[in-house]
């Protein structure tokens, strides 16, 4: 208030050196210069003229008649401006336990109109805004008037938009039950995994009208890593857990939620394997056979989800000997399978070792048929030479002395297929990749029909 009072003087004392500089000061230089001319002539006014009473009466007299032609507006001394004020919060009084409304604004222009001093006044007075009173409204459509509160009497407002078109709802409530959804987890350490977060309720009320609460499909509890302070194995409460709720295609929604915020319990794991590596080359070499696939390091310690943890029984490293026709060596970046967070290594050294190809037939490998429901259904092969294969295995001698024949495993894959007489391919596969498997016979008769 101090602030504005000094302002006002100011402003106060700016117009009166104004007025007695151009109007105060000129008058009396004119009724002086009008003295010294009749004195100077010895005229009859001079006994009039030359009494410095009448003179200072004479112009009082004409500087009053002055401020009364400015105050009735025939003279316009200090110009009308206009200023608007962008961006005005918009205030709504209504009864927010009962009642939802939409279109209301969250801000307004208000353009002030007035003479300079006026609205430059006007700006300085705090306000409270625009407000929107709907103080007694029940449930319908209006067409609703703003409130501004003026500073100065003399300014006058308008607002933009004027008028405003507002729906208002009975307000309702539904129970909506919470899930969790975990945000910045990339931020997380590599080694750590989020095993469990529990939330301190199920369920939460979810207000607002009823055509609102028909479009909430869920409601998440945003559980956000980076405002977890001290992240380590163990468990560690979140206060504050902010609540939003979405509809069927992911949007945010704005309907009231009680309670808006919750706190959620995040259990931090580290679950970690040691696991063998596994070299898997791929590709088709250049006339010559791998003799030998190895590396520096030959185990390796990944960290992840449990489930992932647990069912992981090698690391597969992928080495690509496509067109490779002497020995090589390999600097290769190992890549963590899915569900694995962290790898201890970051990348190996392999090396490669060919050798000359060689043969060999490996008879009387089953045939299993996959991808069918054997609880409908039964396959039979049609003649002994479609129950088992040949397979060619090519490779290094030292490689094919040493196979395991046990590993070879040949199938019939059969889906889609139904009741009836079919001619399937054959596939072979084998545990070593150092070496080719070929079936000698490219496909088999079965029979499939139901039980």
């Amino acid at each position: 208030m101090k602030k504005i009072s000094k302002q006002f003087m100011k402003l106060l004392k700016s117009i009166w050196k104004s007025i007695d500089k151009w109007l105060i000061t000129p008058i009396t230089k004119f009724f002086v210069g009008v003295y010294e001319f009749f004195a100077n002539n010895g005229t009859g006014i001079e006994k009039i003229l030359v009494n410095r009473q009448s003179l200072v009466v004479i112009s009082l007299i004409f500087a009053l008649a002055t401020f009364y032609v400015i105050d009735q507006k025939h003279i316009t001394l200090i110009d009308n401006s206009a200023e608007i004020l962008y961006n005005q919060k918009v205030t709504a009084n209504y009864n927010e336990a009962l009642y939802v409304v939409e279109g209301i604004p969250e801000t307004v222009d208000v353009t002030l109109v007035g003479r300079k001093w006026d609205v430059y006044l006007a700006k300085q007075y705090p306000i409270d805004g625009v407000t929107l009173d709907l103080t007694g409204y029940t449930p319908g459509s209006y067409a609703v008037g703003f409130k501004y509160e003026q500073a100065v009497s003399s300014v006058e407002y308008k607002v933009d938009p004027s008028i405003v078109n507002i729906r208002i709802y009975d307000k309702i409530s539904v129970t909506k039950e919470l899930s969790v959804d975990i945000i910045h987890k990339d931020d997380l350490d590599t080694k750590l995994n989020i095993d469990s977060v529990v939330l301190d309720r199920d369920s939460v009320i979810v207000k607002g009208a009823a055509h609102q609460l028909e479009k909430v499909a869920i409601v998440k509890a945003i559980v956000d890593v980076d405002k977890m302070t001290e992240v380590k194995v163990g468990s560690t409460t979140l206060a504050d857990v902010p609540l939003i709720p979405f509809d069927s295609e992911g949007n945010k929604l704005d309907v009231e939620i009680v309670p808006s915020k919750i706190s959620a319990t995040v259990k931090i794991t580290s679950p970690s394997k040691e696991v063998p590596i596994r070299l898997i080359a791929s590709g088709e070499l250049d006339g010559v056979a791998i003799k030998s696939l190895t590396s520096n390091i030959t185990t390796a310690t990944v960290y992840g989800t449990e489930e992932a943890v647990s069912k992981i029984e090698y690391l597969p490293v992928t080495v690509d000997v496509n067109g490779v026709k002497e020995d090589k060596t390999y600097s290769i970046n190992v890549t963590k399978p899915s569900g694995i967070r962290e790898v201890s290594i970051k990348t190996i050294t392999v090396d490669l070792k060919v050798d000359n190809i060689v043969s060999k037939d490996v008879e009387g490998i089953p045939i299993d048929p996959v991808n069918f429901d054997n609880s409908k259904y039964t396959v039979k092969a049609i003649g002994e030479q479609n129950r088992t294969v040949t397979v060619i295995v090519k490779g290094s001698q030292s490689v094919i002395d040493s196979l395991d024949t046990s590993m070879i495993k040949a199938s019939i894959d059969l889906s889609g297929l139904g009741v009836g007489e079919h001619s399937v391919e054959v596939k072979v596969t084998g545990d070593d990749s150092r070496l080719t498997y070929t079936s000698r016979v490219k496909e088999v008769k079965v029979v499939i029909s139901r039980k």
